[in-house]
């Protein structure tokens, strides 16, 4: 078995899993998994992929003790990139597709609302300060910024690589407002473990990813527009 086949195994379990501690319709999951990996494995993500969305279940494995609901997380996890094209209302697209799927898995629908609720969330990591599921998924979601710095640099490569379509300077502009925002961010992770663990090697990376990318570590004009 390969490892990409391996990997893909192993989440059709944790699937499964996921769906069955829930009570779901277990005869609907395989079907339900195989298309939600199929769109993980797009051709045009490189970092958005399969990949990352195994390291946010890892994530979130990890911090779910500071979650009210582990399990809502988990499917936010699996739901939160599912639709992936770089444009503002992916977030809310992909909210919508898993309240689609987990309908058809006949799941309850508090939990349907929280997970897309907690989807929608990503598109800005802010949670509110009582918000732990919120919470748990954003700093799951971020943990590759604490990520070592080999790790890290292939990161940003694949980032670039998804948006090949912008200049240079377009890039440039977009991606070290960004960076600006996270470095200037009261508390970059908000669980406890994150933040104690994961937050210095974070900053260094942001710092060093910043410095590349514009030779200083200032803030941008306020007029600069963020292409991502």
């Amino acid at each position: 078995m390969t490892t990409d086949s391996r990997q893909t195994a192993n989440l059709i379990v944790q699937w499964r899993t996921l769906v069955a501690t829930c009570n779901g319709a277990s005869q609907y999951a395989d079907d339900i998994c195989r298309a939600v990996l199929t769109g993980w494995d797009e051709p045009h993500r490189r970092y958005h992929n399969i990949t990352h969305l195994r390291d946010v279940l890892c994530c979130v494995d990890e911090l779910a003790a500071h979650a009210s609901d582990a399990n809502a997380v988990r499917f936010a996890a699996w739901y939160h990139d599912i639709v992936y094209r770089g444009q503002p209302n992916d977030e809310h697209n992909s909210a919508r597709r898993a309240e689609h799927d987990m309908s058809a898995l006949r799941l309850p629908p508090a939990l349907i609302g929280e997970v897309a609720r907690l989807i929608r969330l990503t598109a800005h990591h802010d949670p509110a300060p009582d918000d732990y599921n919120g919470e748990t998924l954003c700093d799951a979601d971020l943990a590759i910024l604490a990520a070592p710095p080999d790790r890290y640099a292939n990161y940003t490569n694949a980032i670039r690589a998804e948006y090949a379509h912008l200049s240079d300077d377009a890039f440039r502009e977009g991606r070290s407002k960004i960076l600006h925002a996270l470095l200037e961010a009261p508390a970059l992770y908000r669980t406890p473990t994150a933040h104690a663990s994961w937050t210095a090697q974070a900053h260094t990376n942001l710092h060093t990813e910043l410095h590349h990318l514009t030779g200083s570590t200032t803030a941008p004009a306020s007029g600069a527009s963020n292409s991502q």
